[in-house]
């Protein structure tokens, strides 16, 4: 993964531990239903931030007898991991600790500033760890939109911590107002409703990441101007292109395979040496790649 990757996820870590701490005390002096979900959902985000640290690292190992290709799918597994994390500790907690709270509606009572104060330092610190995310983010994707970039990344971090971190910041905007509203009405069912929110919210987000970790689990192919890229190189190499595959293997190894057509009056020697020039000229063409290139000459007519 890319130092810029490892900034984004540390970044996140160290903000997200400190403001769960913060969160859990303050809950446990208002009894918020808000305080809490935003407890959960950070504590949550700092353990999928470990794990998408363990996931990188593990990825790294080098290929085996086993696992001929490397490892550098257990990222996109990690990724899947934590979209499951978010989803039930974040999402289904929330909602579950805003249907006990609509249940039982009871205002703070106590320690009235500390929410306000603890969400306050929370936005500060999530504002940080979100500016992070957004400026690793503008780096990859160019003048790419941002939903095209979370649409068509193959490397998982960078889009899940984004996200996370939208999320965390709405999360926190919401559990302010819920605080602020049962504070200034003594009704605790603004304080359930803004748990409600934010548990809607990470289920949404949470649905998004699980779709796009998943579709690279089930395995995608080269991103369209990749692809576009591929094509053009082989033809300017002077050979027809009858058919043409690619697999990431990783966020960082892309799998090329392809069935080209080769002139006929080329003798065997010839047919080797254009394929290696062929391989070589795709692979420094995807300079942010690894390539595993498998090009198969064929002499008939194009197929599919």
């Amino acid at each position: 993964m890319a130092s810029g990757g490892h900034k984004a996820i540390i970044a996140a870590l160290v903000a997200n531990l400190g403001i769960a701490v913060t969160k859990l005390a303050a809950w446990i002096l208002t009894s918020s239903s808000s305080m809490l979900a935003e407890a959960i959902h950070s504590f949550a985000d700092s353990g999928n931030q470990l794990l998408m640290l363990i996931g990188s690292r593990r990825s790294t190992r080098k290929a085996d007898e086993t696992h001929q290709f490397g490892f550098g799918r257990t990222r996109y597994i990690t990724a899947f991991v934590v979209s499951i994390v978010l989803f039930t500790l974040g999402g289904l907690f929330a909602l579950y600790e805003a249907f006990h709270k609509f249940v039982d509606p009871h205002p703070i009572t106590a320690w009235h500033w500390v929410p306000i104060v603890v969400l306050l330092i929370g936005i500060l610190l999530e504002g940080n760890s979100l500016r992070t995310a957004v400026l690793e983010a503008r780096k990859l994707r160019g003048q790419m939109p941002l939903f095209t970039y979370l649409k068509q990344s193959r490397a998982p971090e960078i889009p899940v911590i984004l996200l996370e971190d939208i999320a965390a910041m709405l999360g926190l905007v919401v559990a302010l107002v819920g605080v602020s509203l049962t504070l200034w009405t003594g009704d605790g069912r603004w304080d359930a409703l803004g748990s409600a929110v934010i548990g809607m919210l990470l289920v949404v987000v949470t649905t998004f990441l699980g779709s796009e970790t998943l579709s690279m689990l089930v395995g995608e192919g080269a991103t369209p101007d990749n692809l576009k890229l591929i094509r053009k190189v082989l033809t300017e190499s002077g050979l027809n292109i009858w058919t043409l595959r690619t697999l990431h293997l990783g966020p960082d190894t892309l799998l090329v395979v392809a069935k080209v057509g080769i002139p006929s009056e080329l003798t065997t020697n010839q047919i080797s040496e254009k394929l290696n020039q062929a391989e070589t000229a795709v692979a420094e063409s995807l300079t942010t790649l690894k390539c595993e290139i498998y090009l198969e000459p064929d002499f008939g007519s194009a197929r599919s």
